[in-house]
């Protein structure tokens, strides 16, 4: 699938409730569309949700919130170097360590909580 790779809530354009324009296409490419969900909503982790029932047609249904975590969790490690090196802190809420802190633990399917 087709994903912009950078998918913000600043690279996106709407007017009401209609998307008129998405930019920086600088990261698109082949991709799990469950990427650009994850960083769309990175700090705004409330509106996930919404943006399933936007799909429409039940599509939102099937997703595996699980890896929707998983992908911003990876986003927040990876882009921790960036703020850091340029003065910004990652710790302030909706950055990268508060978007980590704030990912909940899912034990892993099959197991129990307490196993590894």
């Amino acid at each position: 699938m087709f994903t912009h790779g950078d998918l913000r809530a600043d690279h996106v354009f709407v007017d009401g409730d209609e998307v008129t324009g998405v930019l920086d296409w600088s990261e698109a490419g082949r991709g799990d569309a469950l990427f650009d969900l994850a960083v769309v909503t990175l700090g705004h982790e409330e509106n996930l949700g919404d943006l399933l029932n936007g799909y429409g047609n039940g599509y939102g249904a099937g997703v595996d919130l699980d890896v929707i975590r998983g992908w911003r969790a990876l986003r927040s490690l990876v882009a921790i170097r960036w703020p850091t090196g340029h003065g910004f802190d990652p710790f302030a809420p909706g950055c990268e360590v508060d978007v980590l802190r704030r990912t909940p633990a899912s034990p892993r399917r099959g197991r129990s909580p307490s196993s590894c």
